[in-house]
């Protein structure tokens, strides 16, 4: 069969021919409805009035009636799913109609918005664009439209939880991820205070969804602020066209081996309902509740080997499991917050060595069982045919672990939309509100780090009884009695680890339970006037407010096509004490609940010209957008493309453009305490009377001069720690910070594609380069303000601030910081993508995509890490067909990527390659309006990881039921 646009064949068929009348009457219609290749009858097309509310669709055998009052002549409206639309009018009595429709296995007309805001064909999109429509994601093998996102070109997936997942193109990958912008019917997803898109947790349903637009890359010269690294387009079904009643259930089980946690069921249920009445008002309903437990992060991989400066160097026996200074990825309270330098005489000498506190597994203090409930509701007028008025609200509620800094135990999080819209098909005005809660939730690391401190008294309390004393004497009683020196580690570490809360137990979870509500991250146990036991609530409230303008000028001037466009948006974030604060505040009063909301704000807009020549072959694209954040000088964000279209079908396209990200608002504006260091944002006013970015030393540097010391001290007895930390060779160690006042990053982006349909409709090719330039990227650096014995600060370079800087002081004469600031060096990315996909049979269709991204060494090291995060190469294959036997399809999708680094303030590690299987097969009941699918995601549970301390992703078995009784108009 030729895979081609539909055509409609319409041949009366037993016609009772009557003279047309032009008043209302009662009309009876019905005939049947085939595939044109087949003669098979085609059940579930949506048979409709055009412009009325009256509708029905075919039964088992293809077959319709309608009656209603209607006037001639009339249209009639057939939809069907890989089909396409045709109207037919009806200008005279008809008993009976004979409906065929073309099969389409390659979509050669498809539309876009995204890529210029404005409806174009994806063939001659000026820059890359994928999309999945709502055939792709009901034919989808991965549990969710979400999910299937993972098989689009270009497009890398980052899983933190069941119910939260980022994606990601062209590199820089993280979990949270601000670069990438997620759009749902115009509204920007990003929870304000935390920093990630959240539209998988609060946006569409499995049966509202109409439509995902993935822009690859920069966008940020038409949307602005955090679109630097892409954006998806997520567009809902209209009431007006898609009415009716639906109802989604899914029931899954994943955990299968048994090995996180136990084999555990995965339920979703969705249920959607829309109406219009007289084409004039309509409105739409959606519910989803699912509820699943929870993929587990459990690998334990040291990133503070033995051989680290910041371990035991020097000491080989206590390398491996020996290690007294591991870092394990997923246990917490095990970081250099949690690190004790212990001093004892051994082996002749005072030796110092680097030891960890013991810590808590993320299993321990993560919830296994997750939640995520998705309602939004929307009235909807025509103030006239083309002008709509509407609003909308939008409520999602989810749980789950995410990572920022550390890793985050959603619990309860709910954020609220309003969304009020006016538009036509030449403007556009829409405001909106988010609302943002964190609700339970709380940050693992002080958690584990709190837990950890309430075992027995404390330096604070009495003297010689802290954690780091009671390891100290035991470890000096096992090597005086001749233990080796890993075994008197060992027992050193039992009898400072007495009294410590056990997991499992009451004591443990009563405790557990007091430090996840209290919103103070410090602890008494070792900083006066913190409460007892400290707390590792994570509790941020904010709003945002959004508006912007879109307006088509069109045939209004005649040498191009004009769009124009402005936003303006508002953060405001309600001060908690600990994590967002009151910066009017003086200095001691800053960690104290509420005081003054604070605002981060941005305004913008653009102009965007295209115009056609060469007989229409070549499209020219330019536009402009300035950017303005009182925070920061006013940015500019030019775009220039091009697309040519050669003999028709071969469609080439290039492209540049500029684009600037300012600062999220947690880089921004963060103020958090964090076991002794304090994350904080990049201000100029964040840093006043701290004073981290110009009289600091590096954190790395500090493990390099403690590490020397350490050293000296061993090659030279009688000499002490404070005298060879002044020796010049020694203090010169020691990096001051220095560093830059947070400016907004900026990319240099470069495209080339090229994109067509071949063979008679039969070879779909898309293709695309990149060469991206990155100048001022924003990242954390570890820093330390030195203090003398009194607690306040002196200047770095004196001696007061080395001696400040031995690890026997961190305690009392340091203050730590983790600052985001922006790197020093420019950083050079490229890569290239191909898309095929080719109806080789029937409707047999076989795709696939192959993904290379890189990015270039730079010859001097920087500040910090800036972690690419991305593998080389990924590859995804698919096979299917979407009716091998009558109402019965199948889809099968193979995917693979390469390993690669990942690099982050939590975890460093390589990413082991890996591979999956996903496949489905969907068998469609007409008689029952109902569409049953039986499928795996990752059907062989072939266990791996996306991304360095991050969860264990094994299979997920389903079967979703879907009852639609949707009409199309």
């Amino acid at each position: 069969m030729k895979a081609r646009y539909a055509a409609l064949a319409i041949v009366p068929a037993l016609a009772l021919v009557t003279p047309a009348r032009a008043q209302t009457e009662l009309i009876a219609i019905s005939g049947e409805v085939r595939e044109k290749s087949t003669n098979e009858p085609l059940p579930g097309v949506s048979v409709s009035v055009k412009g009325g509310t009256l509708g029905t669709q075919t039964d088992a055998e293809g077959k319709f009636e309608l009656q209603a009052k209607l006037q001639y002549p009339f249209v009639l409206v057939f939809n069907a799913l890989g089909h396409d639309r045709r109207e037919i009018e009806i200008a005279r009595g008809s008993r009976r109609i004979a409906v065929s429709l073309d099969s389409r296995e390659i979509i050669t007309n498809e539309v876009v918005v995204s890529a210029s805001r404005v409806e174009e064909s994806r063939l001659k999109s000026p820059v890359a664009i994928e999309k999945l429509d709502i055939r792709a994601i009901k034919e989808t093998p991965a549990p969710s439209f979400y999910d299937a996102l993972e098989n689009v070109k270009g497009v890398q997936m980052t899983t933190s939880s069941l119910t939260f997942k980022v994606p990601n193109t062209r590199g820089f990958n993280i979990p949270n991820n601000f670069r990438f912008m997620q759009l749902v019917d115009g509204v920007d997803m990003q929870a304000a205070t935390l920093g990630v898109p959240l539209g998988n947790a609060i946006g569409p349903t499995e049966l509202d969804i109409a439509s995902v637009e993935i822009t690859p890359g920069a966008a940020s010269a038409l949307y602005g602020m955090n679109a630097i690294n892409g954006m998806a387009n997520l567009t809902t079904k209209s009431p007006f066209t898609y009415q009716g009643l639906s109802v989604y259930q899914k029931v899954g089980v994943n955990h299968v081996d048994g090995i996180d946690r136990d084999p555990s069921v995965l339920t979703e249920t969705a249920v959607r309902y829309a109406q219009a009445f007289n084409n004039k008002f309509a409105f739409k309903v959606n519910l989803d509740f699912m509820r699943g437990t929870d993929w587990l992060a459990n690998t334990q991989n040291d990133q503070n080997p033995q051989t680290a400066s910041s371990a035991n160097p020097r000491f080989p026996e206590l390398s491996g499991d020996q290690n007294p200074a591991a870092d394990l990825w997923n246990r917490y309270g095990d970081d250099n917050a949690g690190n004790v330098a212990i001093t004892i005489p051994y082996n002749g000498r005072n030796e110092t060595f680097n030891v960890r506190r013991t810590g808590y597994y993320e299993r321990d203090l993560t919830n296994p069982i997750v939640r995520n409930i998705k309602a939004d509701a929307s009235l909807h007028y025509k103030l006239t045919d083309k002008l709509e008025l509407s609003y909308g609200y939008r409520f999602g509620l989810m749980d789950g672990v995410f990572q920022r800094g550390n890793k985050i135990q959603l619990d309860g999080v709910t954020v609220q939309n309003h969304k009020l819209e006016l538009k036509n098909d030449q403007l556009t005005v829409r405001g909106y509100m988010l609302i943002e809660d964190t609700g339970d939730s709380y940050n693992l690391n002080p958690l584990a780090l709190n837990l950890d401190l309430q075992n027995g008294a404390t330096g604070l309390t009495a003297a010689g009884t802290s954690w780091g004393d009671k390891f100290r004497r035991e470890l000096l009683s096992q090597v005086n009695g001749g233990a080796p020196l890993p075994v008197a580690m060992q027992q050193a570490r039992v009898a400072a680890d007495a009294g410590r809360a056990i997991p499992g137990t009451a004591a443990f979870n009563s405790l557990k339970n007091t430090i996840v509500h209290t919103n103070n991250w410090d602890s008494g146990v070792n900083v006066p006037g913190a409460p007892v036991p400290g707390g590792a609530a994570l509790t941020q409230r904010s709003h945002t407010y959004h508006g912007e303008t879109l307006w088509n000028v069109g045939q209004r001037i005649t040498f191009a096509d004009v769009l124009v466009g402005a936003d303006a948006r508002v953060y405001e974030v309600i001060p908690d004490g600990n994590n967002f604060v009151d910066f009017s505040r003086p200095l001691g009063e800053r960690t104290q609940p509420g005081g003054n909301n604070q605002y981060y704000k941005k305004f913008g807009g653009f102009v965007q010209a295209t115009r056609l020549l060469l007989a229409d072959r070549l499209k020219i694209t330019a536009s402009l957008r300035a950017d303005y954040n009182p925070e920061f000088d006013p940015k500019l964000n030019p775009r220039v493309a091009a697309v040519y279209t050669l003999a028709e079908k071969h469609n080439f396209r290039a492209s540049y453009q500029n684009g600037w990200r300012f600062p999220s608002l947690f880089e921004a504006l963060s103020f958090v305490n964090n076991g002794n260091v304090r994350r904080v944002g990049g201000l100029a006013r964040v840093n006043e009377g701290l004073n981290y970015l110009d009289n600091s030393y590096t954190l790395a540097s500090i493990s390099t001069f403690n590490a020397a010391v350490n050293a000296y001290v061993a090659a030279n007895a009688g000499t002490t720690a404070s005298q060879a930390a002044v020796r010049p060779e020694i203090r010169s160690l020691l990096t001051v910070g220095n560093l830059p006042t947070e400016q907004p990053e900026q990319i240099n982006a470069y495209e080339v594609g090229y994109r067509s349909v071949l063979f008679d409709n039969r070879l779909s090719v898309d293709a695309d380069a990149y060469y991206n330039i990155y100048s001022g990227f924003l990242g954390q650096v570890e820093v330390s303000v030195p203090k003398n014995a009194d607690g306040q600060q002196v200047q770095v370079g004196s001696d007061d601030a080395v001696l400040a800087a031995l690890a026997t002081n961190r305690s009392t004469r340091q203050d730590r910081y983790r600052v985001y600031t922006n790197a020093l060096n420019d950083y050079h990315s490229y890569g290239s993508t191909l898309g095929l996909t080719y109806n080789f049979y029937q409707k047999f269709t076989v795709g696939g995509n192959i993904n290379y991204n890189n990015i270039s060494a730079n010859d001097q090291s920087d500040i910090f890490v800036t972690g690419f995060n991305t593998p080389k190469w990924a590859t995804n294959v698919s096979f299917g067909n979407r009716e091998v036997a009558r109402n019965l399809g199948f889809n099968v999708v193979w995917r693979r990527q390469s390993s690669f680094l990942w690099e982050s303030p939590l975890a460093n590690g390589r990413v082991p390659a890996y591979q999956t299987v996903d496949a489905q097969v969907n068998l469609r009941v007409p008689t029952l309006k109902t569409t049953i699918k039986v499928g795996g995601a990752n059907l062989f549970n072939n266990r791996y990881i996306q991304y360095a301390a991050g969860p264990t992703i094994g299979g997920l078995y389903y079967v979703a039921l879907t009852f639609d009784n949707t009409i199309i108009r």
